[in-house]
């Protein structure tokens, strides 16, 4: 994978130089985290030296995390958190000799239950006391989730409530002072639970950066779970093959809308003005070479249209054009969507058998209705996080593979009402960010910080360029930021510098290139 390269010299720049301290790993191997939380029991106790590369020989293979360098001096803390007498997650803490006096909890992502290493790492880097844990069960399908109600609500919010309480707990009580601030970072599935810790537990964090949010989190499964019905199996009639999605149909795409912006640069800055016409793709006289049949072109059309119940109301927004390339490989790939699949076998039918072909407006209704552990996540105002003085900071890749961009915009949209631009920007702000793919990659300006592996590799910690050093300066300074300038490395690869640079803007302004050289960022103004 690309991504490879940027992480393993992301880990040279952040490496630290500090020698081992006596006293500190002392207090460390004299910590006793499991007599300070109730419920718990110790997995693991240990001093972490810099440049140390840790090994989890026990994680689950799904998750797809057996190793991780540590750039500085840390007190690793795991334990296994009972939240109910059915049910337990399992938490870490890592706890840097240099710590700051903040506290930060990361997420998680789709329906796993992995704990992202990555971005503990790369926030104890920074010298926050970070969090994070397995979301109340292992690895990456739904079966722990079969006939377990308490697995279900610590995956919809109990886990990252209970790990943030611990977190802060054995902060005060390791470091012998309460933290200064509190902090959330967390993407997609992250993203959903950054925006319900606000709406559930306005307290438990300063400022919350929420990447890709799935909110309406019910109908974003059903949403996902519809485009098996609409593309068909592999080899079935009107299947359209990934390498038709990857060029001509993707080439078409950016034909109609690439240069709306003023830019011919491949990425479709604003995808709300793109209205993709895909009948020019409809195959005339004798032609079949990279053309599409009529029942085909109305798979492009219903893909790129709004969801909706029978009488016309909104079940989940379209997806937005010039996401193709990536969304093929899960979403168009002629298979059911494995989230969602497992989330109606295992959760909201409690029925192993039940088959994804089969996916209708039925079951819409049946997992908006039973909203397994108020996981649903769409709260139309955070009154209570805004007047405790809370800041909330979303971005979303106009991109996006798998979960729509035009999902974040309804969800401002609504929780902002009647409320001016103004009065919203003084506690939430949400940037879109053009050519960024799910969370990261793709060939827009995409590495901003926004956690571990590569998304922190060759960017400094400072406000322009990084959105947790932006949510800092937010909530200890007051200096909001106006924009997020990303980052976009030749070939993803730091070694081989910077390819260009981007400033992503405030909504609901929008980039427009002015001329000149559409790499250099001083050629495009928020507008």
């Amino acid at each position: 994978m690309m991504f490879a390269k940027v992480v393993a010299v992301s880990l040279l720049l952040f490496s630290a130089s500090a020698l081992a301290s006596p006293d500190f790993e002392k207090t460390c191997l004299a910590f006793k985290p499991e007599k300070l939380i109730p419920g718990s029991t110790r997995n693991v106790l240990e001093y972490v030296a810099a440049n140390t590369t840790l090994t989890f020989p026990d994680n689950v293979v799904s998750c797809n995390r057996v190793k991780q360098a540590v750039s500085g001096n840390i007190c690793r803390v795991a334990l296994s958190i009972q939240t109910t007498r059915d049910s337990n997650i399992t938490f870490e803490a890592w706890l840097p000799e240099n710590w700051s006096g903040r506290f930060l909890a990361t997420g998680n992502g789709g329906i796993d239950g992995c704990l992202k290493y990555e971005d503990v790492a790369y926030a104890s880097s920074q010298g926050f006391a970070a969090v994070g844990s397995n979301n109340g069960k292992n690895g990456t399908d739904g079966l722990p989730f079969f006939h377990k109600p308490e697995t279900v609500i610590d995956f919809a919010w109990r886990s990252l409530h209970t790990s943030v309480d611990a977190g802060k707990t054995l902060a005060k009580a390791f470091y012998g002072k309460p933290h200064s601030k509190s902090y959330y970072l967390g993407c997609s599935l992250g993203g959903r639970q950054g925006v319900k810790s606000a709406e559930m537990f306005p307290d438990d964090f300063d400022g919350i950066v929420a990447g890709a949010p799935g909110v309406d989190f019910n109908n974003l499964v059903s949403w996902r779970a519809r485009f098996f019905t609409i593309t068909g199996a592999i080899g079935s009639p009107n299947f359209i093959p990934a390498t038709a999605w990857k060029t001509w149909i993707h080439d078409e795409v950016l034909r109609q809308c690439d240069t709306i912006d003023g830019a011919k640069d491949g990425i479709i800055e604003d995808p709300t003005r793109c209205k993709f016409d895909p009948s020019t793709l409809l195959c005339k006289g004798t032609t079949t070479a990279n053309c599409l049949s009529d029942q085909q072109v109305n798979q492009l059309k219903t893909i790129f249209s709004p969801f909706t119940y029978p009488n016309g109301k909104l079940i989940f927004p379209a997806m937005q054009p010039g996401s193709e390339v990536f969304a093929v490989e899960r979403l168009y790939a002629g298979a059911p969507f494995s989230y969602s699949e497992d989330w109606f076998k295992y959760v909201v039918y409690s029925d192993p058998s039940w088959n994804a072909s089969s996916f209708g407006i039925s079951d819409v209704r049946a997992a908006a209705a039973l909203n397994p552990g108020n996981i649903r996540t769409y709260p139309t105002n955070l009154r209570r996080f805004q007047k405790r003085g809370g800041k909330l900071l979303t971005y979303h890749g106009q991109q996006d593979n798998q979960i729509t961009s035009f999902n974040t915009i309804r969800w401002y949209n609504d929780l902002k009402g009647s409320k001016s631009t103004a009065e919203m920007d003084d506690w939430v702000r949400f940037f879109r960010v053009s050519g960024m793919n799910h969370c990261s990659g793709g060939p827009g300006a995409w590495v901003l910080g926004q956690g571990g592996n590569a998304a922190a590799a060759g960017v400094p910690f400072e406000r322009h360029r990084n959105v947790l050093s932006a949510m800092v300066e937010w909530v200890e300074r007051g200096v909001a930021p106006e924009y997020i300038e990303g980052t976009k490395f030749v070939n993803d690869t730091v070694t081989l510098g910077v390819d260009f640079a981007r400033r992503h803007c405030k909504y609901p302004s929008r980039n427009t290139f002015v001329g000149g050289d559409f790499k250099d960022k001083d050629n495009w103004k928020c507008e």
